[in-house]
């Protein structure tokens, strides 16, 4: 039976890939979730925390779903904060200075990646650890084709672990054994992430926003007894002396009824008042409120401005640089799931495989979260950049815009089209006329020297004045906008200096080239009249 080592130096048994781990703890799918958020105190909080502190995870996990799931402000963050990075485009490269090999792998674990349609989804499910501090997805492997390959992936409950009570950093399996049961090589993608500096069970996130859902919990209860009570006019019913307990229960029905009813009836003889319900305010309560679900977006996003709406007077600049620091966030979301999938998923393919043994020089996986520069930006600045002399190297743009280079010589690019002139155009028939005047000035047919006709030389050279004069004065028009707006001659050199006209040259070179073309045509027809003559 084939053997081979995990990353972590394991010994893993191919035959044992073939069934989930978990299958044999039947316990463990049995269990109901409990719902520790009922009746959540300060108290009870802090003795929550304290539990998960000394090894007990299972209610601090327990609350934490149930803040995802009842709070809809801490669910909005968190899936912002997750889908930013599962929507990046990625790439699988090799190590530095590669060597063949290593450039083949990289291909073939893409080549794989790219055919397991729930990747994003595993992404997604790891990234649960931004709030629990870990998270665990279980492999079933399976044969497909002549590759081992993971053909699901079961994100697995954080309450179902537990961690070594020795170095409580190794993440185990409850089992009916004290220590727990190791994680089966080749088996699971465990990844942790760092919110917070220390021991993993203290890492997660959403310790940090457990006071303000706690805060955030009373505040909604209170504004929602706030609003039962005074929310609603008092009534009051009022009965003769000599009523009867009947008719007294039958008026307190009434006057209960006419509340959320609109309605009732009374006897004749009885009567219901409206009085103004007790003033108070509902701000202060909107209030802690609003307090609590700022600090969570902080906490979760890093800023506040990225999730609300509410104006600031200080224009989209201090958005702008709310934003980045998301970003900066995000950055970091993404290299610790790469080092994650680098180390627990791409790895396994290649030791399974194809016998790889070295995780230093592993293949790994990159997110691609640059964005391009505004092209109409350097469409403007790089023509000026360039006219005064600086040296840019096509690379660089091509990075700066996220703009990718042609692959191949042959592969079609997007080229500037020059418009053919029209059948009418002045300019086009002068440059027509000036190719067949050319033509006819080098044309013979019998072998013998033949010299051009002077007429016909000077008939190209006038075919091209209507041509050359249009596109001399577009290219002098910036020029002379700048001697208009000139108030001194020292002005106006400053001007000149600065203006670049962006107009398109190809034609004002072609120009030029028909004409010294046509002049050199001259001088030899010149020299060869002298030599005949």
């Amino acid at each position: 039976m084939g053997r081979i080592v995990d990353q972590h130096g394991n010994t893993a048994i191919r035959s044992e890939l073939q069934s989930a781990q978990t299958s044999e703890l039947v316990n463990l799918h049995r269990e109901v979730a409990g719902h520790p958020s009922r009746g959540l105190t300060p108290a009870k909080l802090n003795s929550i925390l304290e539990s998960a502190e000394r090894g007990d995870l299972l209610a601090q996990h327990e609350l934490f779903r149930d803040m995802e799931e009842r709070d809809g402000h801490v669910f909005s963050e968190l899936s912002k904060r997750k889908r930013a990075v599962v929507k990046l485009p990625w790439d699988v490269v090799p190590p530095r200075n590669p060597d063949k090999s290593e450039e083949t792998a990289a291909a073939y674990v893409k080549e794989l990646l790219l055919d397991m349609p729930d990747l994003e989804d595993l992404m997604f499910d790891a990234l649960d650890a931004i709030g629990h501090g870990f998270a665990m997805i279980e492999y079933e492997w399976a044969r497909v084709g002549a590759d081992w390959m993971p053909v699901r992936f079961n994100h697995r409950p954080q309450t179902w672990f537990q961690f070594d009570p020795e170095t409580r950093t190794e993440i185990r399996l409850r089992s009916k054994t004290a220590g727990g049961q190791p994680l089966r090589p080749f088996g699971w993608m465990t990844h942790i992430h760092k919110a917070i500096s220390g021991y993993t069970m203290r890492s997660g996130l959403m310790r940090v926003l457990v006071w303000p859902y706690l805060f955030k919990h009373f505040s909604v209860g209170d504004l929602a007894e706030f609003l039962d009570i005074y929310g609603l006019p008092l009534r009051i019913g009022k009965y003769p002396v000599n009523a009867s307990e009947r008719e007294k229960e039958t008026l307190w029905k009434a006057v209960a009824g006419i509340g959320h009813n609109a309605a009732g009836v009374i006897p004749a003889a009885m009567a219901v008042e409206f009085a103004e319900a007790a003033r108070g305010s509902e701000k202060p309560f909107e209030s802690m409120i609003e307090w609590c679900e700022k600090t969570q977006s902080r906490a979760i996003l890093g800023s506040t401005l990225t999730s609300t709406a509410s104006a600031t007077g200080l224009g989209s600049g201090v958005a702008q640089i709310h934003n980045e620091v998301r970003l900066d966030i995000r950055d970091s979301d993404c290299k610790q799931l790469a080092g994650t999938i680098t180390r627990d998923l791409i790895y396994p393919l290649l030791a399974i495989n194809k016998g790889w043994s070295n995780p230093r020089r592993c293949p790994r996986i990159v997110f691609d979260g640059a964005q391009g520069e505004d092209i109409a930006t350097y469409a403007e600045a790089l023509p000026k950049l360039v006219a005064i002399g600086m040296q840019i190297p096509t690379q660089w743009a091509h990075e700066r815009l996220r703009i990718p280079q042609p692959t191949s010589s042959d592969e079609p690019v997007l080229r500037q089209q020059l418009a053919a002139p029209a059948a009418d155009d002045d300019a086009g028939k002068a440059a027509h006329a000036s190719t067949e005047a050319a033509k006819a000035a080098l044309s013979r047919n019998d072998g013998e020297p033949e010299f051009a006709d002077q007429t016909t030389v000077e008939a190209a050279l006038t075919a091209l004045a209507p041509q050359f004069q249009a596109q001399t004065q577009e290219w002098l028009k910036p020029a002379l906008e700048a001697l208009r707006r000139a108030s001194s001659p020292e002005d106006a050199l400053t001007l000149l200096v600065s203006e670049h006209p962006l107009t398109d040259d190809e034609v004002l070179t072609e120009a030029l080239a028909r004409v010294l073309f046509i002049s050199e045509l001259i001088g030899a027809n010149g020299a060869r009249r002298e030599l005949r003559e």
